[in-house]
């Protein structure tokens, strides 16, 4: 969908260096001429990360709670509010340090069903020698935080290098590899990295990426396959250009992998009037007839890990028929 607004999350532990990067962000936008905007998340009252952000950036800003529990809601509202009132070209969402990033990703494409923002990646900062203390000690709710926090990303920032030893460097790096085998991995002290290597990586582990395509579709399935090899997708979107075939998108569903987890959408039938509303989860599929009000496009939303989002996108355009589907295969006589 042409004009949708990319959005990316800023996630890591209390302390990880997330402000200290998220002004390195909106920095190098600001010197491209884009406008960004930011939603900032904190557990208490104030928000002291945010009076340091410039005023002419638009800010949200959700307090005395946590952005993937108690907040939840008011998020998909500011997300709103943001696109219609400020018109940004980018938002970056700010969680607190006790966000779990899963839920946030929930929240942030279920908004994408209704307002044109789309999720472009999650970055996660490390405190280096922290979390070498928590895995030494196996064991705490933190502990446990971190772990999900690594495992949600599309890029990792091990930051805060200067306060470990090249072996012990070595060791996190070996470690976050564990639990995160396709981010791209990117050392740094204050957060000091490359912004634009660090949006080149997220790129190649997209939160909702898609293979570009010509218009009529021809390259989609070379593209596809040439990074099949490391799709590491938490979540993907596609917006639906034309009606498909509701008994078709049903025997779709039925066989996603088990590494899609959720889905959702609203979408429009070739066979039957009317627009549905429709729910997966746990291998079960709901549909709901609704009239949804205003501008609401077609549009899918899948959410797992490591499934390729290629190859969901190559079955949906062909359910279109932006795509020919594939010939069948000829058995050979002998």
């Amino acid at each position: 969908m042409e004009n949708t607004v990319p959005v990316y999350i800023l996630s890591g532990f209390l302390g990880s260096g997330k402000t200290t990067l998220l002004h390195r962000l909106l920095d190098d936008w600001k010197e491209q001429n884009l406008l960004p905007a930011v939603v900032m998340n904190e557990l208490g009252e104030v928000n002291f990360d945010g009076m340091l952000v410039d005023r002419s950036v638009p800010m949200a800003e959700l307090l005395a709670g946590c952005i993937c529990c108690s907040a939840s809601a008011d998020l998909s509202m500011e997300l709103t509010t943001l696109v219609k009132r400020d018109a940004p070209d980018v938002i970056v969402i700010e969680a607190t340090g006790a966000a779990n990033p899963l839920d946030i990703i929930d929240n942030v494409t279920e908004t994408s069903l209704y307002t044109k923002v789309e999720l472009k990646g999650l970055i996660t900062v490390v405190d280096a020698a922290h979390l070498l203390g928590l895995y030494r000690e196996q064991k705490g709710a933190t502990y446990r935080l971190m772990q999900e926090q690594i495992r949600s990303a599309s890029a990792l920032i091990l930051n805060k290098q200067d306060r470990v030893s090249p072996e012990e460097a070595e060791e996190v790096q070996s470690l976050v590899r564990k639990w995160n085998a396709f981010a791209e991995i990117i050392p740094a002290v204050r957060c000091d990295v490359e912004i634009k290597n660090l949006m080149e990586a997220m790129a190649e582990v997209p939160v909702t990426g898609q293979p570009e395509a010509d218009d009529d579709g021809a390259d989609v399935e070379s593209q596809g396959e040439q990074h099949a090899s490391h799709d590491h997708v938490m979540a993907y979107t596609h917006y639906f250009e034309h009606p498909v075939n509701s008994e078709a998108f049903e025997a779709f569903i039925k066989e996603l992998p088990n590494d899609v987890y959720r889905a959702k959408g609203v979408l429009s039938f070739s066979d039957t009037s009317g627009r549905f509303l429709f729910q997966y989860a746990y291998r079960e599929t709901d549909f709901l007839k609704i009239n949804p009000q205003g501008e609401v496009a077609d549009v899918a939303v899948f959410i797992g890990e490591h499934f390729s989002a290629g190859e969901l996108r190559r079955k949906l355009l062909r359910l279109e028929g932006r795509l020919p589907n594939r010939p069948a295969a000829v058995r050979r006589s002998l």
